[in-house]
């Protein structure tokens, strides 16, 4: 059974890459915003849920980045979808997840970052987002391959859903 996920690429005025900061296993990785597919959504509907609850932004979906799989015996099978969004309204602010209780909140800040700013952090997940996203954001679809299959996550990013299953 495949369980699936979403990350949404977003930029601002300035080229800069939307990022989120989440805490996970007593550390601060900083990753798009996104998250699991619910029962009866399809990815561009994940998508904006997520990013609207992460980030109270409104967006529209533009196109696909990557489809990255994972089959391993630990986790089973995972897939994210890795969508190219715009943004259409709202306001920038750190967004919550609705089925966690206000203690156990993991979004600890959203913000706008340039390519050198995301260089410089100590964790960042998935790595290729210090890199090849910039094709991504060139729409420069030559420079990459729309399909990856990852190796199994190292225990020190796992990170839960909202059931308690790693992704």
């Amino acid at each position: 059974m495949w369980v699936g996920g979403v990350r949404v690429i977003l930029v601002n005025e300035k080229n800069e890459l939307l990022m989120l900061c989440q805490h996970h296993n007593d550390k601060d990785i900083w990753m798009l915003p996104g998250g699991t597919i619910e029962e009866g959504e399809n990815s561009i509907e994940a998508a904006i849920r997520e990013v609207k609850e992460e980030t109270f932004l409104d967006i529209d979906i533009t196109g696909v980045a990557w489809h990255v799989e994972e089959v391993s015996p630990e986790r089973g099978q995972r897939f994210v979808n890795f969508m190219i969004g715009k943004i259409l309204g709202g306001t920038l602010e750190k967004g919550y997840d609705p089925e966690l209780p206000e203690s156990r909140q993991v979004i600890r800040e959203v913000k706008f970052m340039s390519r050198e700013e995301i260089q410089g952090l100590e964790r960042v997940y998935p790595e290729y987002l210090r890199t090849e996203v910039w094709d991504v954001i060139a729409e420069d679809p030559g420079c990459r391959s729309y399909f990856k299959l990852r190796e199994p996550l190292n225990p020190d990013v796992f990170m839960k859903d909202k059931k308690g299953r790693s992704y």
